[in-house]
């Protein structure tokens, strides 16, 4: 915003005046008036003096505020003010509103028993301001005298009924003219066909701006970038959005259409995944909506973009680049795959540098965001440390911030409530020396079960509970998420706050081992709907090395636990764990415990927020023994 002291009227109206006169065209009539502007190159009228000005303050009973006096003292009164206003008071012209508009009795008749301040100003400013609109298309302007600021400048507010937006604030008279005037540019930005292409100097500077403001971006400099191209978005420039947005997508934001960028075939292949798939993300199933983002595209582009929205939708879109970086593209999908996302967030931003753009409206790659394993490593710093990294060919030094990490070391983060997932009952089978992939035949009943495709921890459970048509009570499979859960280990993890019956519980543990150890943990010390519990089985080769239960406030433990494991450092025996805040301690200083005593961790981002390889455990209860009675429920689906 300009200050109005600092703000020289004179040549702002000449410079706006000359470029209306350039922008009209012969085709078009024009009023006397018009064509008399059109000729002499001025929108305004001549200037107020001092003696007019004053007249005007004392017919009014106030002085007017500082920018609007200056406006006056070089043009006394103003034509198309943007694109909505035909003629701007000037000193014969104001007066008071008085609500002469009605919208004071609109605005009243909304609000309710207890309205906020701003729906109080809604209705006062049209009785108290001060009009400046004399010919405008439905388009109301005022001057407020009670919103005064410490330079004693009025507040301007302006209202049109076709906007169906609350009436807009402008902070002073001066800031509301720059705005109209952008208003008037962005109207012109895009000229019909068969219309002369709207160039005076501003639009070259800004155009040169968005060049600069391209170059800055590739050079890590993204913040300075998008201020340049919000001032040129501000005035209409067509490259503007679509570099801009770019920007924003990678800030976490949604629903930007990229302007015509992501029909370009040039960049269609990094923009429109992304496109689709928030899309895909925020719509219904038909995908008749994805027509209007695809306005003007040619017919191979849509039919890109329908493929790509079939892709996404069934998890099958696969992105790809060209080059080393399209080689760490791939290098960091296999480690995201099986949880390691700081490590693929890491193999791609090392890489950035080598990525190179597509077209000189390309600003980063974005086609991966759409990736079902790539696209969950964004969170909104790493968007910024990817924008903070040269690349496309551009100097410039990599941010030193810690962005890649994600994910912190080790166990007790399940302890946290405010960690993603909420997880106050879970359970985790942790396998030494054997790979993800190799877990269903240690951990499964079924012989040669493999993994699911990954999914989210969502869609894994949807689609887990679709293809049941039985749950028996004695029954307790579960359905875990694999990954790597540091040097040589491998996890099965289940989330769902599963129901822990220590009667009638088979630790997994024995049966999972190979050469090394299987670690078995069920927590369930903050579950909330039971008792507290907790479980620790430790086996090699086949045979059980020590296990402990707490449960029922007392520990029934088997074998000789290590000392840094033994139970009674965490529970007391006369009672069971205390509150919350106990709880969460215990639960933290278990899970601390295990972590070091095994080197092992969770990658709390993949299990939380990507997706992961499952599969369905073998029961972790023992069959039903002799006398003992269960249900089995059966759901049956015919015609309908």
């Amino acid at each position: 915003m300009t200050h109005p002291t600092q703000f020289t009227w004179g040549p702002f109206l000449r410079d706006w005046s000359g470029e209306w006169a350039d922008s009209a065209t012969d085709d078009v009539p024009y009023g006397r008036a018009d064509e008399a502007a059109r000729q002499d190159r001025w929108l305004g009228f001549p200037a107020a003096s001092e003696e007019r000005i004053a007249a005007l303050e004392e017919r009014l009973g106030r002085r007017m505020p500082p920018s609007y006096r200056e406006f006056l003292a070089v043009s006394d009164g103003w034509r198309h003010a943007g694109g909505f206003i035909t003629l701007l008071a000037g000193t014969a012209e104001v007066r008071r509103h008085d609500d002469a508009s009605g919208l004071a009795a609109m605005f009243e008749e909304y609000l309710d028993d207890d309205p906020t301040p701003e729906e109080l100003r809604d209705v006062g400013i049209w009785r108290r301001g001060l009009q400046l609109d004399v010919e405008s298309d439905a388009t109301h302007v005022v001057l407020d005298p009670e919103d005064v600021d410490e330079n004693g400048e009025w507040a301007v507010y302006t209202w049109a009924s076709w906007r169906a937006e609350p009436p807009r604030r402008f902070p002073d008279f001066a800031t509301f003219m720059q705005d109209m005037h952008r208003e008037f540019h962005r109207l012109r930005a895009r000229p019909a066909d068969g219309e002369p292409e709207f160039v005076n100097a501003t639009t070259r500077r800004l155009d040169a701006r968005i060049g600069e403001a391209r170059l800055r971006a590739l050079g890590g400099d993204w913040k300075r970038a998008e201020q340049a191209l919000d001032e040129a978005k501000g005035y209409g420039r067509p490259r503007a959005d679509g570099l801009s947005d770019q920007i924003r997508r990678l800030l976490g934001q949604t629903d930007l259409s990229y302007q015509d960028l992501a029909i370009d075939p040039r960049y269609a292949v990094e923009l429109l995944p992304p496109l689709v798939a928030d899309y895909a993300r925020h719509r219904h199933r038909d995908a008749s909506g994805l027509k209007y983002s695809l306005r003007g595209a040619t017919d191979d582009v849509v039919a890109l973009a329908h493929t790509l929205l079939e892709q996404v939708r069934s998890g099958t879109y696969r992105y790809t680049a060209a080059g080393p970086f399209g080689e760490a593209v791939d290098r960091a999908r296999e480690s995201a795959r099986w949880g390691d996302t700081d490590g693929a967030w890491r193999t791609m931003l090392d890489a950035l540098p080598l990525w190179q753009p597509l077209g000189p409206d390309h600003l980063a790659p974005l086609g991966w965001m759409a990736d079902p394993l790539l696209g969950p490593l964004l969170t909104t710093e790493r968007g910024r440390a990817l924008l903070s990294t040269p690349r496309g060919g551009q100097p410039g030094e990599p941010p030193t911030d810690d962005a890649d990490r994600s994910d912190p070391e080790g166990l007790s983060w399940l302890a946290d409530p405010a960690a993603p997932g909420h997880h106050t009952s879970y359970r985790f089978v942790l396998v030494e020396g054997v790979e993800p992939w190799d877990l269903p035949g240690r951990l499964a009943d079924e012989e040669g079960a493999a993994l699911d495709e990954p999914m989210n921890s969502f869609e894994a459970q949807s689609r887990w509970l679709r293809g049941r048509r039985e749950f028996s009570a004695f029954d307790d499979r579960a359905l875990v998420a694999v990954g790597r859960a540091g040097a040589r280990w491998s996890f099965a993890f289940d989330g769902d706050r599963p129901h822990f019956t220590p009667q009638r519980f088979v630790s997994p543990a024995a049966g999972a081992c190979a050469d090394g150890r299987t670690v078995v943990v069920w927590d369930g010390l903050r579950d909330g709907h039971g008792d507290p519990f907790f479980h620790l089985s430790v086996a090699r080769g086949g045979a059980e090395l020590y296990a402990f239960t707490y449960a029922d406030g007392e520990v029934r433990r088997t074998g000789p636990i290590p000392p840094d494991l033994d139970p009674d450092r965490f529970f007391t025996f006369q009672e069971e764990p205390a509150g919350t805040e106990a709880a969460i301690s215990t639960e933290r200083a278990l899970l601390e415990a295990i972590a070091d005593e095994f080197g092992v961790h969770l990658p709390r981002h993949a299990i939380t927020r990507g997706r992961l390889h499952t599969f369905t455990t073998r029961s972790w209860t023992r069959p039903p023994q002799d006398g003992e009675t269960f249900t089995v429920t059966r759901f049956e689906w015919g015609p309908t």
